[in-house]
């Protein structure tokens, strides 16, 4: 898959509908997200996608690329997602695809890093 394909399909998954989500998610995903239950099966994380709002603007920054095998991406970014209404969510990511066929990708690791707040202690 081309870089700009593989930053299009991240974009998807944060912007797709739950079927889209169903679709690009393996069933052997595993997930760390920064809310409850923090790990995730792929499973989980579908159910939890289908009753989350999508989010309306994404931009990524600091976008890495490594293909350590044939058949195996892994991407790892900085991300400022915005839903209307809401305050803006940063986030450190990396995910991980692998190829089931020609041109099938599906995701099988995903995890959000909330950056750090300092809390002024030394």
């Amino acid at each position: 898959m081309e870089d700009d394909r593989v930053w299009r399909f991240e974009e998807s998954l944060w912007t797709g509908d739950a079927e889209h989500y169903r679709e690009a998610i393996d069933g052997e995903c595993l997930m760390v997200l920064p809310t409850p239950p923090f790990v995730m099966s792929g499973a989980q994380a579908i159910e939890a996608v289908a009753a989350t709002p999508r989010w309306a603007k994404i931009a990524f920054s600091d976008q890495q690329i490594a293909r350590p095998q044939e058949g195996l991406i892994v991407v790892a970014y900085g991300v400022e997602a915005e839903r209307e209404g809401e305050e803006p969510y940063t986030a450190h990511c990396t995910s991980t695809y692998r190829r089931i066929e020609h041109e099938l990708w599906r995701v099988v690791q995903h995890q959000q890093t909330p950056p750090l707040v300092a809390t002024g202690e030394a």
